[in-house]
């Protein structure tokens, strides 16, 4: 008798949808090293734009108080308003990115940032300056957010330690070209208040353009959404029951609240290293954003220089970001050689050699500035060779601790981050409002003294965590901490063949 045919019946129980093999083309993780690059120039393209955005009309103070009638303080909201945007903006940019993907997100909050131009251009009155700005600083703070988890998608420990230097450094190269070109604008009389605003808006639609052509998805549980919608579509019956992980996640409004808006504030109260690393990056990023306020009265009140002159002088701070970015490649280059040994997971704490020697230049640079600074029997480029010092200094820290804050964290990085940028710049939207007064009422000396002192009780951070922190991470509810296991099986494997050499 022939054996009856038997029929696979679809159950109800649901696959999880997974890439064809370790070499997919569709993986990110797989793109060729040339589209790895192209995607590493546009997150670095948007971050130089978006801070660029944040210290551009900083040194066009004066043309809008003649324009509107309005008092310094006022003015000074121009750039504290655009980063209290930075605040709210990562509420929607960060988990939203790990939601609906990276592309849609980001080509979303940039082509509104980039229109919001238009009516800062033709505003008839201050306020609208003001609420633009704000909105401005929400929209613009989304490629901050969004571009270490893109990296964290595309490349494996080996490269990103590459990427994230470059991208590290860029959030600083921006808010030195902004004063540098914005001092060029302001200074010129043929130009009128309002062309600061074009320059920024003809320099985002670029940047925002090539997003557009260069940037594919790179969110991997996305993609994977977007493969099992696409295998369910072409054969119903089978493949009725195939689902990617993501689209088993809670997507009622409690569920989509705990991603979007709790998450980055459960991992900030839960995880001492991102609680230690924002406060820390807080106050560098507040005495960036004094300095812009301070150079005035070092180089202008005291030294008698142009707007022009001193924008120039921001040039010191993006030379000190090309520096680090040179430190940072050497530092990854020693990390990569023992990476096939950590299995492509490194220990994390193997990022913090930058920060910590800008931690020691901060403070240094910081009572150089200030003391040189002070006495206009000094001559000018004293001073101005310190802002070299600070710009690396800045920047190192910046950098290690981002690239710190994305190894712990990999695929929730954006979260982790989003809390950590909005602290930061809220932080950084304070220091330009008293940055004056303190520089006045204290002298230059002696208000950078206190900013030295600050950064020196502060210090400590990176090279407790570079000590600590694989301590402190294998509690973590967040962190995979893959470098731990590997670890423990790297000490299992080295007792086997003390053992086997001992017999």
């Amino acid at each position: 008798m022939p054996e009856p045919e038997v029929h696979e019946v679809p159950t109800n129980e649901p696959v999880a949808v997974s890439w064809d093999g370790p070499d997919d083309p569709h993986n990110p993780q797989n793109f060729s090293n040339s589209k790895k690059w192209v995607i590493t120039a546009v997150c670095c393209a948007l971050t130089v734009n978006a801070t660029f955005a944040s210290s551009a009309p900083s040194l066009a103070g004066d043309r809008l108080i003649a324009r509107f009638n309005i008092s310094e303080e006022v003015s000074d909201l121009v750039t504290a308003l655009f980063l209290m945007g930075y605040v709210l903006g990562p509420v929607f940019w960060g988990s939203g990115s790990e939601m609906f993907g990276r592309r849609y997100v980001l080509l979303i909050a940039m082509c509104s940032y980039t229109i919001l131009f238009v009516g800062q251009g033709v505003a008839t009155n201050i306020q609208t300056v003001l609420i633009l700005r704000f909105f401005s600083g929400a929209f613009a703070v989304a490629p901050l957010i969004t571009s270490g988890g893109i990296l964290a998608d595309v490349w494996n420990a080996q490269g990103r330690g590459y990427a994230t230097s470059l991208f590290g450094g860029c959030v600083f190269l921006g808010p030195s070209l902004g004063p540098l070109v914005g001092g060029f604008v302001a200074a010129d009389p043929r130009l009128g208040w309002e062309w600061i605003y074009w320059v920024m808006m003809i320099f985002a639609g670029a940047c925002t353009l090539f997003a557009i052509v260069c940037l594919p998805e790179t969110y991997g549980p996305v993609l994977l959404t977007r493969k099992a919608v696409r295998l369910r579509k072409e054969d119903p019956i089978t493949n009725r029951n195939l689902f990617s992980d993501h689209e088993k996640l809670d997507s009622s409004p409690h569920g989509i609240l705990e991603r979007t808006l709790y998450r980055p504030w459960k991992m900030m109260a839960k995880e001492p290293i991102l609680m230690l690393i924002t406060v820390y990056m807080s106050v560098v990023y507040g005495i960036l954003y004094a300095l812009f306020e301070a150079f005035p009265v070092i180089f202008i009140e005291t030294r008698g220089f142009t707007i022009t002159q001193q924008g120039l002088l921001f040039i010191g701070i993006g030379i000190g970001s090309v520096l680090t970015t040179f430190m940072n490649l050497y530092f990854a280059k020693q990390v990569n050689k023992i990476i096939p040994k950590w299995k492509g997971f490194p220990p994390a704490e193997l990022r913090l050699y930058s920060a910590m020697i800008g931690s020691v230049m901060l403070v240094i640079g910081s009572f150089w500035l200030g003391w040189t600074g002070n006495y206009a029997s000094v001559p000018w480029y004293v001073p101005g060779i310190s802002t070299v010092f600070v710009g690396m200094a800045i920047s190192a820290i910046f950098t290690s601790l981002i690239t710190y804050i994305v190894d712990t964290y990999l695929l929730l990085a954006a979260s982790a981050l989003a809390s950590n940028t909005m602290i930061r710049s809220l932080v950084g939207s304070v220091f330009p409002l008293f940055t004056v007064q303190m520089y006045h009422n204290l002298g230059i000396n002696w208000a950078s003294t206190l900013i030295a002192l600050i950064s020196l009780l502060l210090a400590p951070i990176p090279f407790l965590f570079f000590k600590y922190g694989a301590r402190i991470r294998q509690h973590s509810q967040f962190a995979p901490c893959l470098d731990l296991k590997i670890a423990k099986q790297i000490q299992e494997q080295e007792e086997v063949q003390v053992r086997i050499e001992t017999h």
